[in-house]
């Protein structure tokens, strides 16, 4: 498998004008992706040497999608803040290149800008999961 640039990934949120067309979320440096799956403990007395026992398929699973750039007020700057505000899950996409995508309705946990004096205005982002996440592979 041939190595991939970071820069590649990319996060798209839903355009909230309504239509099926997704804007990319500008300025990004840096980007992680989390995906988790709690688990459920059902080790007792009668578990085998005493070894812990998990039940398959019962924990919560959720994802994160945390990144952060460069602040560019680009209409995609413009429509997250509006989300934020807002607090409204929209469908989002994560495209990860020679891997997949990742899509589903997430809400902004988090929104921060900050800047230097004498350097750029940057931000950051988190993303949770709102519900179902489906991976499309490419």
């Amino acid at each position: 498998m041939a190595m991939q640039r970071g820069k590649d990934i990319l996060l798209k949120m839903e355009d909230p004008a309504g239509t099926s067309a997704y804007l990319t979320v500008a300025g990004l440096r840096a980007r992680t992706i989390s995906l988790n799956a709690k688990t459920v403990d059902t080790t007792n007395a009668d578990s085998v040497g005493a070894w812990r026992e998990l039940l398959p398929g019962a924990g919560v699973k959720s994802a994160s999608i945390s990144g952060a750039g460069v602040f560019t007020d680009s209409a995609a700057d413009t429509a997250i803040r509006a989300v934020f505000f807002g607090q409204e899950a929209r469908k989002w996409q994560i495209i990860i290149p020679d891997f997949g995508t990742l899509e589903g309705a997430m809400l902004i946990a988090a929104l921060e800008y900050a800047g230097e004096f004498d350097g750029e205005a940057v931000y950051s982002l988190t993303l949770a999961s709102a519900g179902a996440i489906s991976f499309t592979a490419l």
